[in-house]
């Protein structure tokens, strides 16, 4: 049965903000709320339970408690939530999983940020392009930012375009940011600038990056068995991806 198991009734949140991470592309989403979550010392709030997650326990090192791998990390100071997941979402499962969070979501007036990234290889050091989409009101706040949209059309897909696809149909606020990510690798720098120019604008909040940007390589490596099998699956990840010219 799906459902959202809140851990945590000492924490008051009040129509608060939350941060997706799902894996994907550069599993910039993931590296993104990860660090977010450890940044700003974020609670266990919930365990999600939604129909189609697989039925397995996760650990982590140095610890002996067993937990759900779809979890939400809470920050009752910025009225912030973050989903975090060690695990990618099945196509087959992306709709019933959509479903459960957001009506969750709406229930607890909840505004989401999602997060993916665009498959670009680019120079050592440059800064990858960062772009966002939204529904139900989100331009508006992209553009009191100054966070461009995308120069070309395409789509987001994925869990995260199946969260999309349910704010588009049921006229809910949602934005999405779009930035340019290693289809090969995990892209710790793209994460990074998605955190300080993305996320953290529209929160209006300082997010350091520096451990994720002094750290790129040492975080590539022990992400990379994760990535590769992100590769395995494919159509599991969120990504965005141009159209083409001929739509």
């Amino acid at each position: 049965m799906s459902r959202i198991d809140v851990l945590r009734d000492d924490v008051s949140l009040d129509e608060p903000t939350l941060v997706e991470g799902l894996p994907g592309v550069g599993l910039v989403g993931k590296l993104a709320t990860d660090h977010l979550t450890e940044e700003f010392g974020m609670v266990h709030y919930a365990n999600v339970h939604c129909e189609g997650l697989p039925p397995v326990a996760t650990y982590e090192g140095g610890e002996h408690d067993l937990t759900t791998p779809v979890r939400l990390y809470a920050d009752s100071d910025r009225d912030l939530l973050a989903l975090r997941s060690d695990v990618p979402v099945a196509p087959s499962a992306a709709l019933e999983f959509a479903e459960c969070l957001s009506a969750w979501a709406t229930n607890m007036d909840v505004t989401p940020i999602y997060l993916s990234g665009i498959g670009r290889e680019r120079e050592e050091g440059s800064t990858p392009a960062l772009y966002g989409v939204g529904t139900g009101g989100a331009s508006d706040d992209l553009d009191a930012v100054g966070i461009d949209p995308p120069e070309e059309s395409g789509l987001v897909s994925g869990p995260t375009g199946a969260l999309l696809s349910h704010a588009v149909q049921n006229d809910r606020t949602a934005t999405c940011l779009i930035v340019e990510a290693s289809q090969r690798f995990p892209d710790p720098q793209a994460a990074a600038h998605l955190l300080e120019d993305g996320v953290g604008v529209l929160l209006d909040a300082e997010i350091p990056v520096a451990e994720l940007t002094e750290r790129a390589e040492e975080i590539r490596q022990a992400k990379r068995r994760f990535a590769q099998q992100m590769q395995q699956v494919d159509e599991s990840s969120s990504q965005a991806r141009p159209l083409g010219m001929y739509q």
